[in-house]
């Protein structure tokens, strides 16, 4: 024990000492030098809006609408060019969990002059008001997976003070709450723009060291221009009716909502949802949207999000679920909705 407790010391002293080193470097003024050509797509250079679709079927219902149709192979990913609503536009399929979505989005921006960016597909719900079969469109994407797990419920002091974790890199965001020993932090996201702003320091004797460049962000909103169009058409979409039989039917709804949330987690316990929406003001969960939000973000590419709901995330197994996956409804209403808004969009 006295052993752990002497090299747990030296690993901090280490971190500070290597921190401390730095200082005269890291106060003094990066400068950078920037590329200034414009960006080079490695596959098709077309301005056109990208569109990440979570499921094959989905996908298939938007291809099926296309023409001009031309397939890429990209890292055994499949993208397709062509015309939709006699718009240029990419589809491709994310893949499910947060990495995959990741690598998706940035293989698309690399390859392709994607100017805006439709992510479409299902999730469970965390709002008790919404109904399985209604499409929710947040204002903005949080990933609760990025935290802090401490051994108590104290506000964690790694560094020092209460709340202090700057010495590590990371930066606790103390305005949402934390969950049980689960504290939320921060997310360091650099772009073209920020990337000579200091965005954390660490205190080391009277020196403030900068430990990370860029921004520290919770969220990320969805593009005001796309949210303004997605408002003034999500009434006229005409959604398909989710029936159990002929007498039994429900008539799904398009939400403007107010917060997505995604994690690697498959999220199975009511606890936690209950969490995610009186505490995180989550609407809807999902594996995917939040790491496309923040590469989008990364690459300043404008973005959304339409998800239809599935079930009711964390609640007891309900077989008709199945049913609902499998009668296709929810990825029929979200083609509709994705085609809707395409109609609206115009590159800009």
């Amino acid at each position: 024990m006295q052993l752990k407790k002497l090299l747990t010391v030296l690993g901090t002293v280490g971190i500070v000492a290597s921190l401390a080193a730095c200082s005269s470097m890291n106060t003094t003024k990066k400068t950078f030098v920037p590329v200034t050509t414009s960006p080079q797509y490695l596959t098709d250079s077309t301005p056109r809006l990208g569109i990440i679709a979570a499921f094959g079927q989905e996908a298939d219902l938007l291809l099926a609408s296309m023409t001009d149709k031309k397939d890429y192979l990209i890292r055994g990913k499949k993208f397709t060019t062509g015309q939709l609503e006699n718009k240029a536009v990419v589809i491709t399929l994310s893949g499910i969990s947060m990495t995959n979505a990741a690598m998706t989005t940035q293989l698309l921006s690399d390859h392709f002059q994607v100017k805006g960016l439709v992510f479409s597909g299902i999730a469970g719900s965390l709002n008790p008001n919404y109904h399985v079969g209604d499409v929710v469109i947040a204002k903005g994407w949080m990933a609760p997976n990025e935290i802090y797990f401490a051994n108590t419920t104290d506000l964690p002091s790694a560094c020092g003070s209460a709340g202090d974790v700057s010495c590590l890199g990371l930066a606790l965001d103390q305005s949402i709450p934390p969950y049980q020993q689960q504290f939320f932090r921060q997310t360091n996201v650099i772009n073209a723009a920020n990337y000579q702003n200091v965005a954390l320091t660490t205190k080391i004797g009277d020196q403030n060291i900068p430990v990370a460049y860029g921004e520290m962000k919770s969220s990320f909103a969805v593009d005001a221009n796309m949210w303004n169009i997605a408002n003034t058409i999500h009434s006229n979409i005409p959604l398909e009716a989710i029936c159990s039989d002929k007498n039994n039917c429900y008539q799904p709804k398009i939400v403007m909502g107010q917060r997505g949330i995604s994690s690697g987690s498959f999220l199975a316990n009511a606890k936690y949802r209950d969490y995610l929406h009186t505490t995180m003001q989550g609407d809807y969960v999902d594996m995917e949207t939040a790491a496309v939000a923040q590469v989008a973000y990364a690459n300043d590419i404008p973005f959304i999000a339409f998800r239809s709901l599935s079930d009711l995330a964390g609640a007891d197994h309900d077989p008709n679920v199945a049913a609902f996956f499998g009668s296709g409804v929810a990825q029929r209403n979200a083609a509709k909705l994705t085609i809707g808004f395409v109609k609206e969009w115009n590159i800009r």
